[in-house]
């Protein structure tokens, strides 16, 4: 076989995947609002297109690192000039690398071209949030369906009842508003379209509800990056006592190590990060008068 023509064809269909997976990273929704509306082409999230993405570029790192091995005397002859005398800034050098800094250098400065690319990417991602919705709070999907309800302010009860008269039946209200979602053919913001209806009380998205049965302040989920905390990170930054959580949580029949990720806490356990921390919400809430 020969190495060459394989390293250059690698290059070449690493290239052509890369520059698809580019365009499709360039014109996918915000992270919460593809995750909202479960969003997906050909079949895959994004997650999927970015870890591809991932991938194919360390493929085609690898691969051009072998190109540059196997034509470095072409390379070293593109930096001599007209005597044949090494020379690293030759005109085409020069050119190629001004090229290089002024890309670089102009999306920092943010002036066009640069700044047009940037701004009609936005564009389009602000085009996808008006058309599939804006989730109402971060990883709302992964709320159950009792705990998305309390953080909106609906009725548990009714809201089960709006699903059944729509033809999708709920019988655990601890399932995941995505689960609910994917059986039924629907994306999250269906499902909560469907059960908006459920009679808002006067604590209303942004008042105290961010945690089920009347838990209080203290207990709102961190803003982002739950998922990428560790229980020890969220005890610390809800103040409350660790070891009393954990027990809580192994009580209910979850294996847990307080030094894992939230989200891998979550997928050995078969259950979403959100619903590990509104089993951590109840737990401080029975906790309360002990």
């Amino acid at each position: 076989m020969n190495m060459r023509k394989i390293t250059s064809m690698t290059m070449v269909w690493s290239l052509i995947v890369l520059v698809f997976n580019s365009i499709v990273l360039y014109v996918v929704p915000e992270g919460r609002i593809a995750n909202w509306a479960d969003w997906r082409f050909w079949g895959l999230d994004k997650h999927d297109w970015s870890a591809q993405h991932t991938t194919v570029g360390f493929l085609f790192i690898f691969a051009a690192m072998l190109h540059i091995y196997y034509n470095w005397k072409p390379i070293l002859n593109y930096m001599k000039d007209k005597a044949k005398k090494f020379k690293v800034f030759t005109a085409a050098s020069s050119i190629g690398l001004g090229l290089t800094v002024i890309f670089v250098v102009g999306t920092y400065l943010d002036v066009p071209p640069m700044s047009t690319i940037v701004e009609f990417s936005e564009q389009i991602k602000e085009g996808a949030a008006q058309k599939y919705g804006d989730p109402p709070y971060g990883q709302a999907q992964s709320s159950s369906l009792k705990g998305f309800t309390s953080r909106m302010g609906l009725d548990l009860k009714r809201s089960m009842e709006l699903l059944r008269d729509a033809g999708i039946e709920v019988t655990d209200d601890k399932e995941m508003v995505q689960d609910i979602a994917e059986r039924s053919g629907n994306t999250p913001q269906q499902i909560y379209d469907i059960i908006k209806p459920a009679g808002i009380s006067p604590a209303a998205p942004g008042a105290d509800t961010h945690s089920e049965d009347g838990a209080d302040k203290a207990m709102n989920p961190p803003k982002s990056g739950m998922g990428k905390k560790t229980i020890t990170q969220l005890c610390e930054e809800i103040g409350q006592d660790c070891d009393m959580i954990i027990a809580g949580l192994k009580q209910r029949g979850m294996t847990i190590d307080p030094e894992q990720k939230l989200k891998d806490l979550a997928a050995e356990n078969g259950t979403g990060p959100m619903q590990i921390y509104e089993a951590m919400v109840e737990i401080v809430n029975e906790n309360k008068g002990q």
